[in-house]
């Protein structure tokens, strides 16, 4: 695998930003489809890039997929409680997929939190769909943390995310 991971560059927002948008879409995440709320929230590259790391991965100078860390809380963290970490928006373009793109990604951000001073394990929220985030997640020593489960939106009681920590 010829697949780079790096901090995402200004000029890499817009396309970061669509795959989100259109991974988010094309695997029916969203529960309003187009017209739902937080697609403008997965295409803002530069709003999370302002308030967290935000990595790419890159083959042949071509951006495949990409994640939000945050390293210890802030604006970009839901989930993550003291001495946490987060990931969030974990993406790979639909024709990278198979590859390990999402495990590089989702490794590098565990790398990213154990070298960070003070921190002591990963949270992230992931929904019941995302079967081929659960398995990287598994691989990798996540398990589920049901009593940190959560509603995003709780005037809407279908929208429930499932929680995940790595403890190091």
């Amino acid at each position: 695998m010829d697949i780079m991971i790096r901090p995402v560059q200004p000029d890499e927002y817009k396309t970061l930003g669509e795959i989100t948008a259109q991974t988010y879409l094309e695997d029916g995440l969203l529960d309003f489809g187009e017209n739902d709320p937080y697609l403008g929230e997965l295409r803002d590259v530069a709003k999370r890039a302002a308030a967290a790391e935000v990595l790419v991965a890159v083959d042949g100078g071509r951006v495949i997929g990409g994640v939000t860390f945050v390293p210890d809380g802030g604006p970009m963290a839901d989930l993550a409680g003291p001495g946490e970490a987060e990931i969030r928006m974990l993406v790979v373009a639909r024709a990278a997929r198979g590859r390990g793109v999402g495990e590089a990604l989702v490794r590098t951000c565990v790398d990213r939190a154990r070298a960070t001073p003070g921190c002591e394990g990963i949270a992230l929220s992931t929904q019941r769909m995302m079967h081929s985030a659960h398995r990287i997640y598994e691989r990798l020593g996540f398990v589920r943390a049901p009593e940190r489960d959560w509603n995003p939106v709780p005037h809407l009681d279908d929208i429930d995310l499932l929680s995940c920590t790595l403890a190091f």
